[in-house]
């Protein structure tokens, strides 16, 4: 600044214009009929511990009775009075389904655990796009487990090396689709 700014008196300050409402708290703030009972003092012998009553009635311990922990032991042990039964739900390995035929298998295979390849859970069926796999090396990953490979319809060389990798079923998508619940309900059995 070029020049220097004259002193003003305090006076002016009092031109500012207040505010028209009380601004609301943002948070709850209590009152004093808000609380219901009021607190007790308890007086401390010495100042140095509770009073030996209190004392006394904290060390109180009631052993509990043989028939209450007859009863804990039978609901913390006892199987029969489980709320939900155990169910077995049959978990099928994807191996290179992209995530938007994963979620058309979702919904066609509704009593069926979806894994893909990160799970440690053994898989009782595989699902594999063939397009996107080699099929010997999931046929040699997963010899005792059934298989299902799809492609695309005009991908015959990949319908041809599933079958030769020994593959359970080989089929093109649109048929997978409208046929998967039969296949694996056939390849697997029936969850329920």
């Amino acid at each position: 600044m070029c020049r220097r700014e004259r002193r003003e008196s305090a006076a002016r300050l009092l031109q500012l214009a207040r505010a028209a409402d009380e601004v609301a708290a943002p948070v709850l703030v209590p009152r004093d009929d808000d609380v219901d009972e009021t607190l007790e003092e308890v007086a401390l012998v010495g100042g140095r511990g509770a009073p030996r009553g209190l004392e006394r009635l904290v060390r109180i311990e009631v052993p509990a009775g043989p028939r209450e922990l007859d009863t804990f032991r039978e609901a913390m042990f006892n199987h029969a009075h489980r709320c939900y039964p155990p169910v077995t739900v049959p978990t099928i390995l994807l191996c290179g389904v992209d995530l938007f035929f994963r979620g058309k298998l979702e919904a066609l295979l509704t009593d069926h655990r979806l894994v893909t390849t990160d799970s440690v859970d053994p898989p009782d069926c595989v699902i594999a796009d063939i397009a996107r796999i080699d099929p010997v090396e999931v046929a040699d990953a997963y010899p005792d487990v059934p298989i299902i490979g799809f492609t695309n319809h005009n991908d015959t060389g990949g319908l041809r090396a599933a079958h030769a990798a020994g593959f359970d079923q080989v089929l093109v998508k649109s048929a997978l689709v409208e046929r998967i619940d039969a296949i694996v309900t056939e390849l697997i059995g029936d969850p329920r």
